[in-house]
């Protein structure tokens, strides 16, 4: 992400919330002249990318089960109505904080920046996380990045092939283990001090 010697750069899990990542509603803490400024890299719909990565395995799947009731007609809505496995899951990366990297400053343009260039080779270097939704915020306190992803793997051996990784780690330790090592960050192992979306002090 550059040279930010002296600078906290940390990721966090958030609860996902994609409109009020995409600006579809207001906070208290949010500077609408400033939304402009926000960078939107990837917004696609999320059930229609559920489509495009299931369908064809969800169809394999189903054509080996025997009884209609082992089927899965939609696999969104089997997500989604489950208990124990999330449709998406979300990080928010963050460099420095309202003191030495502020919207509006010098070190704030810099983080920027740096989070600009660490977003557009993100999918890349992840491609077991498929982003659909990822927003760089600019018009809060501190430069942010959100992504949000469906964690997606190819060896599952249970459901169908392209199984979503739910419940296999994509929060806190888990999410550490999957990624890249290039974007392991201060917060996603768990001994950082990165939070939920919303109770960040600095953004």
């Amino acid at each position: 992400m550059g040279d930010f010697i002296g600078t906290t750069i940390s990721g966090m899990t958030g609860r996902g919330s994609i409109r009020h990542n995409n600006r579809r509603f207001s906070a208290a803490n949010i500077d609408r002249s400033r939304t402009e400024q926000n960078v939107t890299f990837c917004n696609d719909d999320l059930k229609q990318v559920y489509h495009e990565i299931f369908d064809e395995a969800l169809e394999a799947y189903n054509a080996g089960k025997k009884k209609t009731r082992d089927k899965i007609p939609d696999y969104y809505e089997h997500i989604r109505q489950s208990k124990q496995e999330k449709l998406f899951h979300e990080a928010i990366f963050q460099i420095g904080n309202l003191n030495d990297c502020g919207c509006g400053t010098e070190g704030g343009q810099r983080a920027a920046e740096a989070l600009i260039e660490y977003a557009k080779s993100f999918q890349e270097r992840n491609p077991h996380l498929h982003v659909f939704n990822m927003v760089l915020h600019m018009d809060e306190a501190t430069p942010h990045l959100h992504v949000d992803y469906i964690p997606v793997a190819t060896e599952q051996t249970r459901g169908p092939v392209n199984e979503s990784v739910h419940e296999a780690g994509a929060q806190a330790a888990g999410l550490y283990r999957c990624w890249s090592e290039t974007d392991r960050v201060e917060g996603l192992d768990g001994s950082g001090e990165g939070s939920a979306d919303g109770d960040r002090s600095a953004a």
